[in-house]
């Protein structure tokens, strides 16, 4: 096991699969690196090399009680690539973990990045507010922190059933993939659960959007109701520069499990435009 340390001395899993160009991937909330897993493998066999780490407070990282900001991460982020080695680099950061590859790009002037790659991503803004009315209630995200406090293993029950699109007829993953997300989010602690919930629901990202100078693929589902895709993946290809969106119709959020083949390709056919 990898680990590198922050400035303020927090410890860092990560893990390294493949040789060649780095992709580092950024997590959503409330997982970890785990959950990039098949895409990491794609990446390796396609002869590049995939970093994912976990976030600090989640899976095998350190719980502190501070940094549960977007420039701590970013911060963060940066850490991780200046151990491993980061040029002509390519970030990728799903739902919450978009928002690291937004504030590294103005935080940390892009340095060593030559492609993004958005996956659900909460950017550029997710609450709802005068200037951003297509945003998330206020009062949705005080229902989350309730039923977090009150029951965090209750929660998050429901929680991967709207994640992952589970109705009554389509179950575009099976039961074992919801367990398996739950046992990894039942590996962060419950302060750094709710601080970073916080983070990605209050943090606005617009100022951050004219750093991306480099070519940014966007992917969304239509259907996502834990990220709605007005809010997010369709304002941020209007508000990036050199961004392509590609919607996936009736996706959920969690494409990374419900969409994986397809995501797999669209998101290698990127990569491999590099240098063309």
């Amino acid at each position: 096991m990898a680990y590198t340390t922050t400035a303020d001395g927090t410890q860092l899993y990560y893990k390294t699969w493949g040789e060649g160009r780095p992709v580092f991937l950024m997590h959503g909330w409330p997982l970890t690196a785990d959950s990039f897993d098949d895409l990491s493998l794609a990446i390796a066999k396609a002869g590049m090399r995939a970093i994912a780490y976990d976030r600090r407070g989640f899976g095998r990282s350190d719980q502190p009680w501070t940094g549960y900001d977007y420039d701590t991460f970013a911060d963060d982020l940066a850490c991780v690539m200046k151990a491993v080695g980061a040029q002509n680099a390519a970030l990728v950061g799903f739902s919450m973990g978009g928002g690291e590859v937004a504030r590294y790009m103005s935080r940390h002037r892009g340095e060593g990045v030559s492609q993004a790659v958005l996956i659900s991503s909460v950017v550029p803004y997710m609450l709802q507010t005068e200037d951003n009315p297509k945003g998330v209630p206020q009062a949705t995200f005080d229902e989350m922190t309730q039923g977090m406090t009150e029951d965090r293993a209750k929660f998050f029950a429901g929680f991967f059933k709207d994640f992952y699109g589970i109705g009554l007829i389509d179950r575009p993953v099976s039961e074992q993939v919801i367990e398996w997300s739950r046992q990894m989010t039942m590996q962060a602690g419950l302060h750094p659960t709710l601080a970073a919930a916080n983070a990605f629901a209050t943090t606005d990202f617009r100022g951050d959007l004219d750093a991306f100078q480099v070519p940014t693929l966007v992917i969304h589902g239509t259907d996502d109701k834990t990220v709605p895709i007005d809010t997010a993946g369709r304002a941020a290809a209007r508000g990036i520069s050199q961004a392509t969106l590609i919607e996936y119709d009736g996706a959920p959020h969690g494409v990374f499990a419900s969409h994986k083949e397809r995501l797999i390709e669209d998101v290698l056919a990127f990569l491999a435009r590099v240098g063309r």
